[in-house]
Parts: structure tokens; sequence; C-alpha cells
């Protein structure tokens, strides 16, 4: 039995022209000018925590978890009217569902993101666990105690969560992600990844080991392909 684990935002739901859009709204609101694709490419899975306090070392916890909720807040006014999912998203879940595979979300996104999504889509009721940093480790990991909070992408420790949920050896997972920073945290975990250029040019995945397969979407792939032989990352 092996496991697909999805990230969210760009990979399952085409969410990120919208947080693009937010962060430029956000940055503008400041006066802060932005090298967007410098931006994206280095913060593309990585909680808004993590993305803060480097931006601002000085800040309190609670003007960080102000900050954060203005960004989002203008995020979800940007995709209310018009998220969709990724082409071939459903699809390939309906078909890897039947196919016996076990599945989980894993991402950065916040409870009111995710909820938003939920509600436009039934992605919660496809998959057995949604996994992000919002949740505590139910189970050690390397460096990390059980309880300990999840950390971001490129830590492994929320799909290491979502395997152990599972059941699976992280050998047995698969992840599908869009941004380099995810295939790295499937790196760390010990699991083989697919990349979504949904967000990124496929020159920006080349170089990991990791990685089974690069396509614009879901469409070009089929869940049997990729677990009819063994994959180690």
């Amino acid at each position: 039995m092996q496991g697909f684990l999805f990230d969210l935002d760009g990979t399952l739901i085409d969410s990120m022209p919208h947080h693009h859009d937010a962060w430029v709204a956000w940055h503008a609101r400041r006066g802060m000018t932005l090298d967007a694709d410098a931006f994206f490419a280095a913060t593309a899975g990585r909680s808004n925590d993590e993305i803060l306090s480097e931006m601002f070392p000085h800040a309190t916890p609670g003007e960080r978890v102000a900050m954060a909720d203005e960004k989002e807040t203008l995020y979800r006014e940007f995709a209310a009217p018009r998220l969709a999912m990724v082409a071939g998203a459903q699809e390939f879940v309906e078909r890897s569902l039947a196919e016996g595979l076990r599945l989980a979300v894993c991402t950065a996104s916040t409870p009111e993101n995710m909820k938003l999504a939920f509600a436009r889509f039934p992605i919660d009721r496809w998959v057995e666990t949604v996994v992000s940093p919002a949740d505590k480790a139910s189970g050690p990991s390397p460096g990390r105690r059980a309880g300990d909070g999840l950390r971001g992408k490129p830590h492994p420790d929320i799909f290491l969560e979502a395997a152990r949920r599972l059941g699976l050896e992280p050998s047995r997972c698969i992840v599908f992600e869009d941004a380099p920073l995810g295939i790295e945290a499937a790196r760390r975990a010990g699991m083989g990844a697919v990349a979504l250029t949904t967000t990124l040019p496929a020159a920006a995945f080349a170089g990991y080991p990791n990685l089974l397969a690069c396509a614009p979407d879901f469409r070009p792939l089929a869940p049997s392909a990729l677990t009819k032989e063994d994959h180690h990352a």
C-alpha cells in the first residue's frame, strides 16, 4: 500500500495567483518594494510565521500574527470569487482512491484558508487526514519529540506526520508539490516527489534526486504509472 501526500496551494487548488496578489497588496500598503519572483521562490511552502520572522526579526509574536492575518484576509478577498482546482486534480484523486491509495493533504495553509478551499471543493472528504503547521506531532521524528509543533517546509515534519497518521513507511509515500521547498522537504522525509509547474518552471526543480516526474498539471499523470514500481528517495 502506498500513500499520496498532496500540497494544497498551487498543487490541488490554483490559489497561488491570489496569494501573489495578496502579498503584493500587503507590501504596497507598507510602502515596501517587492521582487515578486524572488520572494515566491524563497517562500512558497513556508508558514507565514517563518516568513515574517525573517522579514521582521524584532517583531513580537503578536505583531507577526497580526501581519499574517492581514495578508490572509487579503488572500481570501481575492480568492473567494475565483478559486479553482488545478487541471485534472479531481480526476487524479478519484483514480487514486479507486486504486486503493491512502491520501493526505500536507499544507502550510491557515485553517481559515483551508475552510475556504474545502467549502468550495470536497478535498477534505477525499483524503484521510490534513496536516499543517497548526498541528502537533503525534510521534517522534529526527530531532523532534511527540507534541512538538510541526515546522513548515523544507523541514520534513508535515510529511512525516502524514505518513505516521496513515500508518505508512515514508518510503512508501509520494509527495505532490509545486514548490522546490516542498520537494526538498519530501527528500528529507525519505519520499519521492512529483513537481507541478503551476507556480515555477521545470528548471526550478532540477537537481532533486527524489524527483519522480514533472508535469504542468495532473492531466498527464496516472496513479498506476507512479506506483507500479518501488520508488525510494
